[in-house]
């Protein structure tokens, strides 16, 4: 019975405890006191837990009204009618890279597309169509006229990426290496000119690399060729590095146009 209650979980292990309280009248006072106490004690830590999440959720939003939504009554008047973006973001979903806060953008000033290790996959309509998705409507509806691909630095999805030894090999994750595969041609590269390196120094190489591969990969849909072709649409790639504080950036030709970092 001991090894069945360590596998149940936390709600069954209260349902359980209230169940013995209710039919275990035969229970000495002292006992049931006891029980009576650690039950309440659960409650009211599950509560606690679950009443920070709330606050917090709640206490942002007051601050987000109060300093910024109610001082810049016209700024969101407009927003609510419509919106005019110039930048199409695309950035990794880890939660230290939030281009709004490195870049200082305003509401309305970025349309922000994030995912694992902030890739784009080549042009398919069947496959990956939710990031197609995500990518037409700002591009072919709201006209954004700059498309910025931000990588950075100790990326988990480009570690993924570079510890894949075998592409034939089974997934070891749902859907993480299936998904940073798209950046292989990044890996195979890295492997190849930086075999010398240290696998952290290789995944730093290709946290860049990775982001050209991505700016290669969105010539592709033809919706964004035809744009770059007639000069209304600009690529960028860019590596933000939060342990440095460093924000490099560069064209799409990289061999044409030299990066430059800011620090």
């Amino acid at each position: 019975e001991r090894k069945e209650m360590s596998t149940e979980s936390y709600e069954d292990a209260l349902e359980r405890l209230g169940e013995l309280l209710s039919c275990k009248s035969d229970l000495g006072k002292v006992t049931a006191t006891k029980i009576k106490k650690l039950f309440d004690e659960l409650e009211e830590h599950k509560s606690n837990k679950s009443s920070d999440a709330v606050q917090r959720i709640q206490s942002g939003y007051i601050h987000f009204k109060t300093h910024k939504y109610l001082k810049k009554p016209s700024l969101y008047n407009a927003l609510a009618k419509s919106q005019n973006p110039k930048f199409l973001v695309f950035a990794c979903s880890d939660s230290r890279v939030s281009p709004s806060h490195i870049l200082n953008f305003q509401p309305g000033e970025a349309f922000e597309i994030r995912n694992i290790a902030n890739m784009v996959p080549l042009f398919d309509k069947t496959q990956h169509s939710g990031a197609g998705a995500a990518m037409e409507y700002p591009i072919t509806k709201l006209n954004v006229e700059n498309i910025l691909v931000i990588g950075h630095s100790r990326c988990g999805g480009i570690k993924a990426l570079m510890s894949i030894e075998d592409d034939a090999a089974p997934n070891k994750s749902v859907f993480i290496e299936n998904w940073v595969k798209i950046g292989t041609s990044a890996k195979n590269k890295i492997k190849e000119e930086f075999k010398d390196l240290s696998f952290e120094e290789q995944c730093t190489h290709c946290e860049k690399e990775a982001v050209n591969v991505t700016l290669g990969n969105l010539l592709s849909y033809p919706f964004v060729r035809e744009r770059v072709e007639k000069g209304k649409l600009a690529l960028r790639g860019a590596h933000y590095d939060f342990v440095d504080g460093t924000f490099e950036l560069w064209e799409l030709d990289v061999k044409t146009t030299p990066a430059f970092a800011f620090s």
